[in-house]
Protein backbone atom coordinates (compact mmCIF):
# COMPACT_ATOMS: atom_id res chain seq x y z
CA UNK A 1 0.00 0.00 0.00
CA UNK A 2 1.05 3.36 -1.15
CA UNK A 3 -0.52 6.73 1.25
CA UNK A 4 -0.20 9.54 -0.78
CA UNK A 5 -0.87 12.88 0.56
CA UNK A 6 -2.95 15.93 -0.26
CA UNK A 7 -1.51 19.01 -1.72
CA UNK A 8 -1.68 21.19 1.56
CA UNK A 9 0.30 18.87 4.31
CA UNK A 10 3.15 16.37 4.12
CA UNK A 11 2.79 12.37 4.72
CA UNK A 12 2.48 13.05 8.56
CA UNK A 13 -1.25 13.68 8.00
CA UNK A 14 -1.24 9.89 7.80
CA UNK A 15 -0.56 9.20 11.30
CA UNK A 16 -3.47 8.54 13.18
CA UNK A 17 -4.00 5.59 10.63
CA UNK A 18 -0.57 5.03 10.06
CA UNK A 19 -0.32 2.05 13.08
CA UNK A 20 -3.49 0.34 12.27
CA UNK A 21 -2.68 0.54 8.20
CA UNK A 22 0.70 -1.20 9.19
CA UNK A 23 -1.30 -3.84 11.19
CA UNK A 24 -2.83 -5.66 7.77
CA UNK A 25 -0.68 -4.22 5.04
CA UNK A 26 3.18 -3.12 3.36
CA UNK A 27 2.46 0.04 4.08
CA UNK A 28 4.56 2.85 2.51
CA UNK A 29 4.35 6.76 2.72
CA UNK A 30 6.27 9.17 1.13
CA UNK A 31 6.54 13.40 1.22
CA UNK A 32 6.33 14.21 -2.52
CA UNK A 33 8.91 17.10 -3.69
CA UNK A 34 8.98 20.28 -1.29
CA UNK A 35 6.94 18.34 1.27
CA UNK A 36 7.79 17.28 4.56
CA UNK A 37 11.73 15.48 4.51
CA UNK A 38 11.65 15.58 0.38
CA UNK A 39 13.65 18.50 -1.08
CA UNK A 40 12.35 20.98 -3.56
CA UNK A 41 12.16 20.71 -7.15
CA UNK A 42 14.78 22.69 -9.18
CA UNK A 43 13.25 21.98 -12.81
CA UNK A 44 10.43 20.63 -14.40
CA UNK A 45 9.29 17.24 -13.95
CA UNK A 46 6.54 14.27 -13.75
CA UNK A 47 4.58 13.30 -10.43
CA UNK A 48 4.34 10.24 -11.76
CA UNK A 49 8.04 9.16 -12.60
CA UNK A 50 8.71 10.42 -9.14
CA UNK A 51 6.07 7.36 -7.68
CA UNK A 52 7.30 5.09 -10.66
CA UNK A 53 10.99 5.46 -9.32
CA UNK A 54 9.84 4.57 -5.33
CA UNK A 55 8.40 1.67 -6.64
CA UNK A 56 11.27 0.31 -8.72
CA UNK A 57 13.69 1.54 -5.38
CA UNK A 58 11.56 -0.28 -3.39
CA UNK A 59 11.59 -3.31 -5.40
CA UNK A 60 7.08 -2.91 -5.45
CA UNK A 61 5.43 -4.78 -8.22
CA UNK A 62 2.07 -4.51 -7.87
CA UNK A 63 -0.06 -2.28 -5.16
CA UNK A 64 -2.70 -0.32 -3.64
CA UNK A 65 -2.65 3.47 -3.98
CA UNK A 66 -4.49 5.41 -1.38
CA UNK A 67 -4.63 8.81 -2.69
CA UNK A 68 -5.67 12.05 -0.73
CA UNK A 69 -6.96 14.94 -2.52
CA UNK A 70 -4.16 15.64 -5.05
CA UNK A 71 -2.42 12.42 -4.39
CA UNK A 72 -5.46 11.44 -5.69
CA UNK A 73 -5.19 12.69 -8.72
CA UNK A 74 -1.71 11.85 -9.02
CA UNK A 75 -3.00 8.28 -8.42
CA UNK A 76 -5.40 8.35 -11.29
CA UNK A 77 -2.93 9.49 -13.17
CA UNK A 78 -0.01 7.26 -12.07
CA UNK A 79 -2.94 4.22 -12.71
CA UNK A 80 -3.83 5.09 -16.48
CA UNK A 81 0.23 5.21 -17.09
CA UNK A 82 0.98 2.15 -15.23
CA UNK A 83 -2.01 -0.03 -14.76
CA UNK A 84 0.37 -3.12 -14.32
CA UNK A 85 1.36 -1.96 -11.38
CA UNK A 86 -1.90 -0.76 -9.52
CA UNK A 87 -4.62 -3.60 -8.02
CA UNK A 88 -6.78 -1.58 -6.12
CA UNK A 89 -7.31 2.09 -5.53
CA UNK A 90 -8.83 4.31 -2.75
CA UNK A 91 -9.15 7.72 -3.59
CA UNK A 92 -10.26 10.12 -1.00
CA UNK A 93 -11.47 13.72 -1.44
CA UNK A 94 -9.90 13.06 -4.67
CA UNK A 95 -9.85 15.38 -8.01
CA UNK A 96 -9.26 14.45 -11.63
CA UNK A 97 -7.59 16.31 -14.21
CA UNK A 98 -9.65 17.38 -17.13
CA UNK A 99 -12.67 18.55 -14.94
CA UNK A 100 -12.53 22.24 -13.92
CA UNK A 101 -12.98 24.19 -10.94
CA UNK A 102 -15.91 26.75 -9.78
CA UNK A 103 -15.03 30.57 -9.34
CA UNK A 104 -16.03 29.75 -5.63
CA UNK A 105 -13.40 27.09 -5.18
CA UNK A 106 -10.81 28.94 -6.63
CA UNK A 107 -11.42 32.39 -4.46
CA UNK A 108 -11.57 30.52 -1.42
CA UNK A 109 -7.99 29.64 -2.41
CA UNK A 110 -6.58 32.95 -2.76
CA UNK A 111 -9.06 34.26 0.57
CA UNK A 112 -7.16 31.68 2.53
CA UNK A 113 -3.67 32.49 1.49
CA UNK A 114 -3.95 35.64 1.43
CA UNK A 115 -2.71 35.94 4.62
CA UNK A 116 0.34 34.68 3.83
CA UNK A 117 1.30 37.74 2.13
CA UNK A 118 -0.51 40.41 4.30
CA UNK A 119 0.49 38.82 7.72
CA UNK A 120 3.81 36.57 7.10
CA UNK A 121 3.89 32.71 7.18
CA UNK A 122 2.11 31.36 10.44
CA UNK A 123 -0.92 33.87 9.60
CA UNK A 124 -0.97 31.88 6.39
CA UNK A 125 -0.90 28.30 7.95
CA UNK A 126 -3.58 29.19 10.71
CA UNK A 127 -5.49 30.46 8.21
CA UNK A 128 -5.66 27.49 6.36
CA UNK A 129 -5.87 25.17 9.08
CA UNK A 130 -9.05 26.48 10.11
CA UNK A 131 -10.72 26.26 6.50
CA UNK A 132 -14.01 24.86 7.05
CA UNK A 133 -13.62 22.34 4.37
CA UNK A 134 -10.79 21.07 4.84
CA UNK A 135 -11.97 20.13 8.69
CA UNK A 136 -15.43 19.96 10.42
CA UNK A 137 -15.17 23.04 12.04
CA UNK A 138 -16.73 21.06 14.64
CA UNK A 139 -13.27 19.09 15.07
CA UNK A 140 -11.04 21.33 16.82
CA UNK A 141 -8.14 18.54 17.69
CA UNK A 142 -8.15 18.25 14.17
CA UNK A 143 -7.19 21.75 13.20
CA UNK A 144 -4.90 21.71 16.03
CA UNK A 145 -2.80 18.49 14.66
CA UNK A 146 -2.72 19.96 10.73
CA UNK A 147 -1.11 23.25 12.42
CA UNK A 148 0.98 21.28 14.21
CA UNK A 149 1.86 19.26 10.71
CA UNK A 150 2.34 22.71 8.73
CA UNK A 151 4.27 24.81 11.43
CA UNK A 152 6.97 21.36 11.65
CA UNK A 153 7.01 21.82 7.76
CA UNK A 154 6.01 25.68 6.74
CA UNK A 155 7.80 24.48 3.25
CA UNK A 156 4.48 22.45 2.41
CA UNK A 157 2.54 25.78 1.56
CA UNK A 158 5.36 27.68 0.76
CA UNK A 159 7.70 26.06 -1.88
CA UNK A 160 7.83 26.80 -5.30
CA UNK A 161 6.97 23.50 -7.41
CA UNK A 162 7.00 22.45 -11.10
CA UNK A 163 4.94 19.52 -11.58
CA UNK A 164 4.35 19.06 -15.40
CA UNK A 165 0.80 18.52 -16.45
CA UNK A 166 -0.28 14.85 -18.14
CA UNK A 167 -2.72 14.46 -20.48
CA UNK A 168 -6.44 14.83 -18.93
CA UNK A 169 -7.52 12.11 -16.71
CA UNK A 170 -11.37 12.72 -16.80
CA UNK A 171 -12.03 10.96 -20.49
CA UNK A 172 -10.04 8.51 -20.02
CA UNK A 173 -11.54 7.14 -16.41
CA UNK A 174 -13.22 3.95 -18.27
CA UNK A 175 -9.51 2.51 -19.18
CA UNK A 176 -9.72 2.07 -15.43
CA UNK A 177 -10.91 -1.57 -13.94
CA UNK A 178 -9.15 -1.99 -10.89
CA UNK A 179 -11.50 -2.34 -7.61
CA UNK A 180 -11.88 1.82 -6.55
CA UNK A 181 -13.42 3.20 -4.08
CA UNK A 182 -14.26 6.70 -3.25
CA UNK A 183 -14.46 8.34 -0.36
CA UNK A 184 -15.97 12.16 0.19
CA UNK A 185 -17.00 14.28 3.74
CA UNK A 186 -19.96 15.31 3.71
CA UNK A 187 -18.66 18.83 5.28
CA UNK A 188 -16.12 19.15 1.44
CA UNK A 189 -16.01 21.97 -0.78
CA UNK A 190 -19.39 21.06 -3.54
CA UNK A 191 -16.56 21.10 -6.43
CA UNK A 192 -14.68 17.87 -4.70
CA UNK A 193 -18.65 16.36 -4.59
CA UNK A 194 -18.60 16.99 -7.80
CA UNK A 195 -15.17 15.60 -8.76
CA UNK A 196 -16.16 12.45 -6.92
CA UNK A 197 -19.23 11.61 -8.69
CA UNK A 198 -17.36 12.25 -12.05
CA UNK A 199 -14.71 9.48 -11.04
CA UNK A 200 -17.49 7.31 -9.84
CA UNK A 201 -19.00 7.90 -13.40
CA UNK A 202 -16.01 7.26 -14.86
CA UNK A 203 -14.28 4.17 -13.75
CA UNK A 204 -16.84 1.32 -14.21
CA UNK A 205 -17.93 -0.90 -10.77
CA UNK A 206 -16.38 1.86 -8.58
CA UNK A 207 -18.18 2.66 -5.11
CA UNK A 208 -18.82 6.46 -3.61
CA UNK A 209 -19.11 6.65 -0.25
CA UNK A 210 -20.28 9.77 1.66
CA UNK A 211 -18.56 9.90 5.01
CA UNK A 212 -20.91 12.12 7.62
CA UNK A 213 -19.90 14.48 9.73
CA UNK A 214 -16.16 15.16 8.38
CA UNK A 215 -14.30 17.68 5.86
CA UNK A 216 -11.69 17.20 2.97
CA UNK A 217 -8.77 15.48 5.52
CA UNK A 218 -11.47 12.90 7.19
CA UNK A 219 -8.78 10.84 8.01
CA UNK A 220 -7.42 13.47 10.18
CA UNK A 221 -11.03 13.89 11.64
CA UNK A 222 -11.68 10.44 12.25
CA UNK A 223 -9.19 7.76 11.62
CA UNK A 224 -10.95 4.73 13.21
CA UNK A 225 -14.43 5.06 11.01
CA UNK A 226 -11.53 5.75 7.69
CA UNK A 227 -9.98 2.07 8.36
CA UNK A 228 -12.95 0.61 9.26
CA UNK A 229 -14.32 1.73 6.01
CA UNK A 230 -10.70 1.45 3.97
CA UNK A 231 -9.33 -1.59 5.32
CA UNK A 232 -12.17 -4.00 4.97
CA UNK A 233 -13.05 -2.22 1.54
CA UNK A 234 -8.59 -3.72 0.52
CA UNK A 235 -8.60 -7.22 2.01
CA UNK A 236 -12.20 -8.03 0.68
CA UNK A 237 -10.37 -7.37 -2.89
CA UNK A 238 -7.48 -9.97 -1.95
CA UNK A 239 -7.98 -13.45 -2.41
CA UNK A 240 -7.59 -15.68 0.56
CA UNK A 241 -8.45 -12.91 3.36
CA UNK A 242 -11.40 -13.32 5.48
Amino acid sequence: MILIHDGIADSAVWDEVWPEFCKHFHAVRYDRRGYGKSPVAGTWYYETDDLLALLHQLRIHETVLVGSSHGGELSIDFTLAHPELVKQLVLVGAVVSGLPYSDYFLNRGIQNSRAFKEEGTAAGLESWSKDRYLLNPAHIDAQKRLLAILKASPQDMTHNDFPRPTQPALPRLHEIRMPTLILVGDADIPDVHAHAGAIEAGIPDSRLVVVPEVGHLMYLEKPDEFNKIVIPFIESQVPGTP
